[in-house]
């Protein structure tokens, strides 16, 4: 079976381009690397890096939309989390999350996993941040 290196990028669907660029830049403190109109696909979208990571992420508005607000219930993602590499980190983002005025669901033990720190970004879309309990992720 061929094999792959890691996630490329995650594209999410926001109802103001501008607004998310601007909300994920300050809390997440990633960069915008590209932004782009497409005309045939009826959608503008921008990318945003953050290098030490490398994670990328696509904000896309659609110029027509079919619903509101982000529903995890609905079939699609249900939310996207962010690894941190101690359980100590999760309440760093937690302080962080709170001077950036974002709401979040507090820390969640979820033995023998990890834990997890919930919060959701201006359309709702679910983000975490999670710590794995060392021994739980096959070693590299």
């Amino acid at each position: 079976m061929p094999t792959f290196t890691g996630t490329s990028h995650v594209d999410l669907s926001v109802t103001d381009l501008d607004r998310s660029v601007a909300w994920y830049s300050r809390v997440l403190g990633v960069s915008q690397v590209f932004r782009a109109r497409n005309e045939p696909g009826s959608f503008e979208v921008a990318y945003l890096a953050e290098p030490s990571a490398g994670v990328l992420i696509g904000l896309v508005q659609h110029d027509a939309r079919t619903r509101g607000l982000f529903d995890h219930r609905v079939t699609g993602l249900d939310h996207l989390s962010f690894a941190v590499a101690e359980r100590t980190d999760l309440d760093a983002w937690a302080a962080h999350l709170e001077a950036c005025g974002v709401t979040h669901d507090g820390l969640t033990e979820q033995p023998p996993f990890g834990a997890g720190l919930n919060f959701r970004d201006p359309d709702g879309i679910a983000l975490e941040f999670y710590s794995f309990a060392p021994g739980v992720l096959p070693a590299k």
